[in-house]
């Protein structure tokens, strides 16, 4: 499997066109075609669909106990039914009786439980589960900060009750105009009639995908351009609409299911569903991801090695640009930021940045910009070089008191050779060296220039 994947990419990738020269389309489909299937069969995307079909059995009931007491007030809780039952409309015949019995549940719930702490368990299930899906979106989106506990219970809080309100009313909505005397009329006369029962049959789709759309943008916790999230949660709701059809054919024609399984068919049904509802929404926030980096097309998930050598650089090049920036004014440099500046992608920066902070030398800021832990002055290359060197130090191999005398003679004096030459250079000095080099080749006059770390 491994060489039909190297195979592929360098197929894919051999042939790397100029910057003047535009790509061709079916390459670019391709790309993301196989970056796709390569992510499906790599099985993260699979096992975290798996996990948010059991978060969903657990807490299906009380997310919608809770949107169903907030429509109860507005006189929309009935339209609920509806759009359960649309969603589980591929499991075949018995959706119907699987949508009563679980409205059935919600309305016991919504009579007798929601007071005092049963309130609180229930906002705690559903928050759960959104926290699940936020993690799964993550983890596509390849960030590793979640949002902070007040912001998950406000912004997820504020979806749970507007997001079925909206939809509820949107349905409503489309109900209402096609059900009014004029549309009436105009359905009689083609190819209006034909129009308006293509598009009467496609509403609930087009909401489907405008529901993905909004999740793609809102739930990963980093910034999302409308664009990519929107030709993802199409390709989604395709994808998922495609999906039902073939799944209730399925369902339909595997009858011997039911007798072997006997009541317990349609659960599992039920949940296989889910499973592929999950994953196909997975799919698309991974087709969103590489529409707006696609960058990481060909490298996916993976975590490319380095040497030593590109390691340091990177660390000096990422403490030197944020040694210089880092007191403009609304500036500061971000790691996705940073990474485009110096044209690298983020998953071969976070490394750095993340054994820099572990060092003391980075820190992050509340919007999440990076600084200088300490004083520049402070700060010695030594330190910076030995962050990203001597990460894995001694971890491997036994301890260095094993190692022979002269490996470890001849390592001791490349390490040593590596502190002389940088030995009393701090951060403020090449921040200095690095101003001096700009303004010489600038042809900055002998007029006082910029203002210098070592000299604050």
């Amino acid at each position: 499997m491994e060489l039909i994947t190297r195979y592929l990419e360098q197929w894919l990738w051999r042939h790397q066109r100029l910057s003047f020269e535009p790509t061709p389309r079916w390459l670019v489909v391709a790309r993301f075609a196989y970056a796709l299937l390569r992510d499906l069969l790599g099985g993260d995307l699979s096992l975290r669909a798996m996990s948010l079909v059991y978060t969903t059995m657990l807490a299906i009931v009380p997310l919608l106990a809770f949107s169903f007491s907030v429509l109860k007030g507005l006189g929309f809780h009935r339209q609920l039914e509806p759009l359960l039952l649309n969603f589980l409309a591929p499991i075949g015949p018995r959706a119907a009786e699987v949508t009563s019995s679980i409205i059935g549940f919600v309305d016991n719930v919504s009579g007798s439980a929601l007071a005092g702490v049963s309130i609180a368990v229930l906002l705690y299930s559903a928050l759960s589960m959104a926290q699940k899906v936020e993690s799964s979106f993550n983890f596509v989106w390849r960030v590793d900060r979640p949002r902070s506990l007040a912001r998950r219970f406000s912004e997820y809080l504020s979806v749970m009750i507007v997001g079925p309100l909206l939809m509820t009313v949107a349905m409503g909505f489309t109900a209402t105009v096609a059900s009014t005397t004029l549309m009436g009329r105009l359905q009689q006369i083609e190819p209006f009639g034909s129009w308006f029962a293509t598009l009467s049959s496609l509403t609930p789709y087009l909401l489907v995908t405008a529901a993905f759309s909004f999740l793609y943008v809102f739930v990963p916790n980093t910034r999302v351009r409308v664009g990519p999230a929107v030709l993802g949660g199409i390709f989604a709701g395709v994808l998922w609409a495609a999906g039902g059809s073939l799944f209730t054919s399925f369902v339909i024609s595997v009858s011997r299911t039911e007798a072997i399984y006997s009541g317990f068919a349609i659960v599992i049904v039920a949940m296989f569903w889910m499973y592929l509802s999950w994953l196909i929404l997975l799919l698309g926030a991974q087709l969103a991801f590489y529409l707006q980096h696609p960058e990481y097309l060909r490298v996916g998930q993976r975590t490319e090695s380095m040497s030593n050598g590109l390691r340091e650089r990177l660390a000096l090049n990422t403490m030197l640009l944020v040694g210089r920036d880092f007191e403009k004014p609304g500036h500061g440099w971000r790691v996705q930021s940073l990474a485009a500046r110096i044209r690298i992608t983020r998953h071969v920066l976070e490394p750095i940045v993340a054994a820099l902070t572990h060092a003391g030398l980075l820190t992050q800021t509340d919007d999440q910009r990076l600084v200088p832990a300490k004083d520049p002055r402070r700060i010695s290359v030594t330190e910076i070089l030995d962050a990203v060197r001597n990460t894995d130090r001694d971890t491997a191999g036994g301890p260095s008191s094993e190692w022979n005398a002269t490996v470890r003679a001849l390592t001791d004096s490349v390490e040593q050779a590596i502190h002389a030459a940088v030995a009393g250079k701090s951060l403020a000095d090449i921040v200095d060296a690095d101003l001096r080099d700009e303004a010489a080749d600038t042809g900055a006059t002998s007029q006082p220039g910029p203002r210098m770390i070592s000299r604050r």
